[in-house]
C-alpha cells in the first residue's frame, strides 16, 4: 500500500496544504496565470510525483541500507534539480509579460518542496531502528 508509511501521506498533506495556500494568494491578489508554460496544478503534481517515488525508495533503503539515507537524500536532491532545470528552462529563456511571475511561481513551489522533503528525511533519520 502506498501509504503503509505515513511519510508520503504526510507529504501528501503538506503538498495540499500548501497548493491551497499558494491557488488562494493566486485568487487573492488577482494575479494572471493564463500564460505560463505550466499551471500551478502541474507544477505540484510534477513535484509531488517526485517526492513520492523519491520517498518511496528512501523508505526502500531504510531496512537494508539506513546509514546510507543521508547520502542517498543528496544524490537524489541533485537529480531532481538537474531535471527540474529542463523543466524549468523555457520559463528562463521566454520573454512574456507574466515570466516573473511564473519564475517565483516556480521556486516557491521547488523551495516548499525542498522543505518539506528535507524535512521528512530529517524525521526518518530520526527514528530508531
Amino acid at each position: 500500500m502506498l501509504f503503509k508509511d505515513k511519510t508520503i501521506l504526510h507529504l501528501f498533506f503538506f503538498a495540499l496544504a500548501s497548493y491551497i495556500v499558494h491557488k488562494a494568494v493566486f485568487i487573492f491578489f488577482d494575479l494572471p496565470n493564463q500564460n505560463f508554460h505550466y499551471s500551478i496544478e502541474s507544477l505540484y503534481l510534477i513535484f509531488f510525483a517526485f517526492a513520492a517515488v523519491f520517498f518511496m525508495i528512501l523508505l526502500k533503503f531504510k531496512t537494508s541500507h539506513f546509514d546510507n539515507i543521508g547520502m542517498l537524500f543528496m544524490g537524489g536532491t541533485f537529480i531532481q534539480m538537474f531535471f527540474f532545470y529542463f523543466v524549468l528552462r523555457p520559463i528562463l529563456t521566454d520573454k512574456l509579460p507574466n515570466m516573473a511571475i511564473e519564475k517565483i511561481n516556480f521556486f516557491i513551489t521547488f523551495i516548499l518542496f525542498l522543505l518539506f522533503e528535507t524535512l521528512l528525511t530529517i524525521r526518518l533519520l530520526n527514528e530508531k531502528r
